[in-house]
């Protein structure tokens, strides 16, 4: 699909709530969630976010509209694979208007735009880019399974020690790995656990 990413994004969904999980649990933060990605991860829980169609497209403008109706000033760009597109308009905009921008990508394409706090959360389906994990602020890996422990230190290896470093179960093996992640981390401290508290609050 074509368009111009000075005046268009498309935006699978956007909405005003409480970030659940990183760094930023429990800061208030608009959610921009663009449209596409190509990373397909067999558990994503947003599969729907894969696509992109027509009518998604969105004018930047009346997106900025819908962000300026609510008090918060962090901005929370996700996917899909929000930097598949060149987000410099979009975040120039935001940024012009007083906010942070902070975004959840895979690390698998280069940066673009203006961004206050880059979330890299890699995937083995599409691996990411050593220059985008050189900028990463926060290191989110998913547990899955045990090999993932050792996927997550490879990741942390093209980190800088001054990344915030975070496992998060995937939320349908919770159980299951929850207390390895909890033995892990205590036996490899620079680790941090990240749970997904949206969904223990039922909040999108």
């Amino acid at each position: 699909m074509q368009f111009n990413p000075s005046t268009h994004i498309p935006v699978m969904e956007h909405f005003y709530t409480i970030q659940g999980e990183g760094f930023y649990t429990g800061h208030a933060a608009y959610f921009i969630r663009l449209a596409g990605c190509d990373v397909g991860c067999v558990w994503c829980d947003v599969k729907e976010s894969w696509t992109v169609e027509e009518q998604q497209l969105m004018l930047i403008d009346d997106l900025l509209k819908e962000v300026l109706k609510y008090p918060g000033r962090l901005i929370v760009i996700t996917g899909g694979e929000p930097l598949m597109y060149d987000l410099s308009f979009l975040t120039q905009t935001l940024k012009a208007n007083g906010f942070q921008i902070n975004i959840e990508t895979s690390g698998a394409y280069p940066i673009s735009g203006t961004l206050d706090w880059i979330c890299v959360s890699p995937k083995k389906f599409k691996a990411p880019l050593k220059e985008v994990l050189a900028k990463a602020n926060e290191l989110k890996c998913i547990i899955f399974n045990k090999s993932d422990f050792e996927f997550a230190e490879q990741n942390c290896l093209l980190a800088t020690k001054d990344c915030v470093l975070y496992l998060q179960t995937e939320w349908s093996k919770q159980e299951q790995m929850l207390p390895l992640m909890i033995d892990y981390v205590k036996a490899h401290p620079q680790w941090k656990i990240s749970l997904q508290t949206h969904k223990y609050l039922n909040i999108p």
